[in-house]
């Protein structure tokens, strides 16, 4: 059976994808599925044993033109790839109008969450194939009984599997720590003095202090709590899959809601994520060795990009001010000790 995966971002999102792959993949041998994923994360669905190819689309170029993406055939040449290829079932796991779209490409029967699940009700009407799957429910729970609807098999209740197999090459006798500081969102920053006293301490206690970037905000960040800190290395710029190596290779991972969190706890390091304006329960990193820590602010969470609090506190966003740094420290060392399956 050949099948269509349609996701085309983003980080976090792909990545709860990947139990549903490795339930398709258990419960389906021979199944095999080509991913459609926005161009600038063409590397990650390789990540995973059951995706035989990744399509690069264009989406977020084309948006800033769709007469010169027209003109210059790239649409034509994605619609031919897709039809080329005669897909057995098409499955858009995304529920958007801006994955439906490019889904119905394909010319196969397209399955998707009915209008009451999807997260564009609109993008339920053009699909052939409707499933029903509760909302308030976390991303990777709804993504796999998707496919299990879709695919006609029982949808299984077990924990996760991530099916990532990266290599931990852990250097001997060093200790390290990898802190992702780089998130979307100003609400869900952790403040950096918080950032600088955690790596002061972690370096204290005998860790090698690492700080990926992935823009130059990214990196005059990561200085300026290295700067702060008095400890801790700047990465060099590193492609998703060497990033998602380093998370492998690291003894543990503190970071905020973003991609990268939810990628070091598919992984299976060791790891803490910091929410403050999110929902754990929707959207919260998932992983064998995972600790998401919440505020605990009455306003949180509070679902804002920008943080509105107008009351005193000595940090911002206010919320954070709840997760202090020892205490992160602590949870974290405790992820580390825990015994594993």
């Amino acid at each position: 059976m050949r099948v269509l995966l349609v996701k085309t971002s983003s980080l976090g999102d792909l990545i709860h994808t990947f139990p549903a792959l490795s339930d398709a993949a258990r419960e389906l041998p021979g199944v095999r599925f080509d991913w459609l994923v926005e161009e600038g994360f063409a590397d990650v669905p390789g990540w995973h044993p059951a995706v035989a190819a990744a399509i690069p689309v264009a989406l977020r170029r084309w948006r800033r033109g769709w007469r010169k993406a027209w003109r210059s055939g790239d649409i034509a040449a994605l619609r031919e790839r897709l039809r080329e290829a005669r897909y057995d079932l098409t499955i858009d796991a995304q529920g958007l109008l801006k994955s439906a779209l490019p889904a119905r490409l394909a010319r196969a029967p397209l399955a998707g969450f009915d209008r009451r699940s999807a997260r564009e009700p609109l993008a339920s009407w053009l699909y052939t194939r409707r499933y029903a799957v509760a909302r308030g429910q976390h991303a990777v729970s709804r993504t796999r009984q998707l496919f299990a609807a879709a695919l006609a098999y029982r949808a299984p209740d077990d924990a996760p599997d991530y099916g990532l197999r990266f290599a931990r090459a852990r250097a001997a006798g060093r200790r390290r720590l990898v802190l992702l500081h780089g998130t979307t969102w100003p609400s869900k920053h952790w403040p950096e003095p918080f950032w600088a006293e955690l790596a002061h301490y972690a370096a204290a206690d005998g860790f090698d202090v690492q700080l990926p970037w992935g823009d130059p905000d990214d990196r005059l960040r990561a200085e300026r709590i290295i700067g702060a800190a008095g400890c801790g290395s700047l990465l060099p710029r590193q492609s998703l899959t060497e990033l998602a190596q380093t998370l492998a290779a690291a003894s543990g991972v503190v970071g905020v809601d973003s991609g990268l969190a939810h990628l070091a706890a598919a992984v299976g390091t060791p790891a803490v994520t910091l929410y403050g304006p999110t929902r754990t329960e929707l959207t919260g990193a998932l992983g064998p060795r995972q600790r998401n820590l919440a505020v605990d602010f009455p306003c949180a969470p509070c679902m804002r990009r920008e943080c509105n609090y107008d009351g005193a506190s000595d940090v911002r966003p206010a919320c954070f001010a709840t997760l202090p740094p020892q205490q992160v420290l602590a949870a974290l060392q405790r992820q580390i000790e825990a015994p594993t399956a």
